[in-house]
């Protein structure tokens, strides 16, 4: 029998939680089970496994991360809201690191289309908006940013800029003043 209190959505915050602490290719129901001190089969009435287990984590970052990156764009446009979009996914990144690579799961198709992962494309064209750009360029640009984005989260993440200088700071606010500066050049 399930421990009383064990629950979908606690199962799945606890494998947030996990995956920020030992990284999210690391969690797996058997870890879980160690994490509440149960056998593993009593996680099996609320998880289907390892899978689904993963799959919930992903779109419970998703979700936390669109909500963080909405705050972050309200009532700003142009560089003030692509700095701010790009600070977002950074600043979640580096204090979420494992539910940041969650977020990152290749999810089948009809998962995706029902996740948060829908917002981000979203908010990634309402932001582009404010550049004035027509397609497919708007197209080019969303993969642009998400491109840029995450490549330097992963690449800072793994310490890949922590032995030269200018600092990753620097070098991320001049990514993002290049970044618009791109944009602002390619408007229609």
């Amino acid at each position: 029998m399930a421990r009383a209190g064990l629950t979908p959505e606690r199962l799945t915050l606890a494998g947030a939680e996990l995956a920020d602490e030992v990284g999210f290719e690391q969690v797996t129901v058997s870890a879980l089970a160690r994490r509440f001190d149960v056998k593993v089969a009593s996680l099996y009435s609320h998880l289907k496994n390892s899978r689904d287990l993963r799959t919930r984590i992903a779109l419970y970052a998703l979700d936390e991360l669109a909500d963080r990156v909405a705050e972050a764009l309200a009532g700003r446009a142009g560089r003030d809201a692509l700095a701010a979009f790009a600070e977002a996914y950074r600043g979640y990144a580096t204090e979420h690191p494992g539910r940041y690579a969650a977020a990152r799961l290749r999810l089948d198709p009809e998962t995706a289309a029902a996740s948060a992962g829908v917002r981000h494309a979203q908010m990634a064209r309402a932001l582009l908006r404010g550049y004035d750009l027509a397609e497919p360029d708007r197209t080019h640009a969303v993969r642009l940013l998400g491109s840029v984005v995450h490549g330097y989260v992963d690449l800072e993440l793994a310490g890949g800029f922590d032995h030269s200088a200018p600092g990753p700071r620097e070098s991320w606010a001049w990514v993002v003043d290049s970044l618009d500066a791109l944009l602002r050049s390619k408007r229609t």
